[in-house]
């Protein structure tokens, strides 16, 4: 994995919901805000 840099635009990625609906970023481009949570969990 590549590092991010600080104080530039954050790298597209892509993620996927507990339901199976698959994310990138860039489909919110434009957007005022976003907000993401990621989970890890805990075994």
């Amino acid at each position: 994995m590549s590092l991010v840099q600080l104080n530039l635009p954050a790298p597209d990625f892509t993620l996927e919901d507990v339901e199976g609906n698959v994310f990138t970023l860039s489909q919110f481009k434009g957007s005022s805000h976003v907000i993401l949570v990621l989970n890890r969990g805990f075994m």
